[in-house]
């Protein structure tokens, strides 16, 4: 059982638990020291009932209408969400009850919540920054309007009203300060580490790769910051400017674009190249990227990519995959020589970049060895889980007196 103050109650939107994996590496990792947790999401494929204990762990779920696109779209699911959340954070409170309200972004409106349980019963605001949702917005947009000053607007207040913040890179740690208000003191960096216990090495599937040679897999979602059209255009040179029909992609994930990008691989005349999964269970997840030869990540580069660090490519590395990706700051500081890095947004280097890996299993096997060797010594989860639980002691250590109680004097002060 947790102990008395011990009690979390985690905040998502984007993703429903246990679906989203950082936000269940952190939930299970508080489970496991003691802390009794409840999670607050949105239903998902897979994910419907509205409430459900795993692992110990309490889940409550709300349902959402629609998936949205455009500005308008997503004004419609955060207030949504923002209603149902707020709704069952007052369910759990008096169900479980809960001292720290861990919110995770997107979008930057949970302070909102966090706000109002921290001014009228003195519980802990800790904000989770998983996106830096200006640059974000930008990626999607196009534009720094004034819907952009918004989401910076938006951010301020959450790094403001938060007692702790964590980081998933250093390029995010210095947002929080530099842009958040912060201090240094209080953002921790904890990096979306993999757990090895998952991401398990198996035998290839031969079938997968359509009765070709070679198979490319990539995971991620299929949205329009993550570059799936520049990667498409990147096999149809492979393909048919450079002649290789040797080789075949396995593209795992669902999004917004995943439709899109099917009638972009057949515009393309590469449609008989390339699998779209859709969202599917670890298992088929784990079964694809174990066959492949290479892995990619297209991630366009921009101010969102370039300082986000992309749970892929850990995911890539664990599983001692070699990774063609456009160059990026914080693809580097993960992968480092794992990795071979494309002109940035040229699909036309990246294709040739494949190709050279396709062509030299020797140099694979060595990234995909030093690659799996930086994530079992340096990047796994148990490496960041202390980090975690750091944030969480100093929340713990400054506990703030509840509304309305008399503050004591020390012996110094009262004299």
């Amino acid at each position: 059982m947790a102990s008395a103050g011990k009690r979390v109650l985690i905040l998502v939107e984007n993703l429903p638990s246990p679906f989203d994996r950082r936000v269940w590496q952190e939930a299970t990792t508080l489970r496991a020291h003691g802390y009794e947790v409840s999670i607050i999401c949105p239903t998902g494929k897979g994910y419907e009932k509205r409430y459900e204990e795993l692992e110990g762990i309490h889940i409550y779920r709300y349902k959402l209408p629609l998936e949205a696109e455009g500005a308008k779209g997503y004004a419609i699911e955060y207030s949504l969400a923002l209603f149902h959340t707020f709704r069952l954070a007052l369910k759990v409170l008096f169900q479980r009850g809960f001292d720290i309200i861990h919110a995770c972004n997107p979008p930057d409106l949970l302070f909102l919540i966090g706000g109002f349980f921290k001014l009228t019963m003195g519980k802990k605001f800790l904000f989770d920054h998983h996106d830096i949702n200006p640059e974000l917005y930008e990626a999607k947009f196009g534009r720094r309007d004034f819907f952009y000053k918004l989401m910076v607007l938006f951010e301020r207040w959450s790094f403001s009203t938060a007692d702790v913040s964590i980081a998933t890179n250093d390029s995010y740690k210095k947002i929080a300060i530099e842009r958040g208000g912060m201090d240094a003191d209080r953002v921790y960096v904890v990096r979306s580490g993999p757990k090895l216990d998952r991401l398990r090495v198996l035998p290839p599937v031969e079938a997968l790769k359509m009765g070709r040679q070679y198979l490319v897999g990539y995971v991620g979602v299929m949205g329009a910051q993550e570059g799936i059209d520049l990667l498409l255009k990147a096999v149809r040179h492979l393909v048919h400017d450079m002649g290789r029909k040797d080789v075949h992609f396995g593209l795992v994930g669902g999004g917004t674009s995943l439709e899109q990008m099917k009638q972009l691989a057949a515009e393309l005349g590469v449609a008989n190249f390339v699998t779209f999964t859709g969202r599917v269970p670890d298992q088929q997840l784990l079964e694809m990227l174990n066959t492949a030869d290479v892995c990619v990540n297209p991630d366009v580069a921009n101010d969102m990519n370039d300082k986000s660090t992309m749970n892929k490519i850990m995911e890539y590395m664990a599983l001692a995959k070699p990774i063609v990706q456009f160059d990026l700051v914080e693809g580097r500081v993960s992968a480092q020589e794992a990795s071979l890095y494309a002109k940035k947004n040229d699909p036309v280097d990246m294709a040739r970049k494949i190709a050279e890996l396709l062509d030299d299993p020797a140099r694979r096997a060595r990234m995909g060895e030093y690659g799996r060797n930086r994530v079992v010594n340096e990047l796994e989860w148990k490496y960041e889980a202390p980090k975690l639980l750091a944030a969480y002691e100093r929340l713990y250590s400054e506990q703030a007196p509840r509304p309305g109680a008399v503050p004591q004097l020390s012996k110094k002060e009262a004299e």
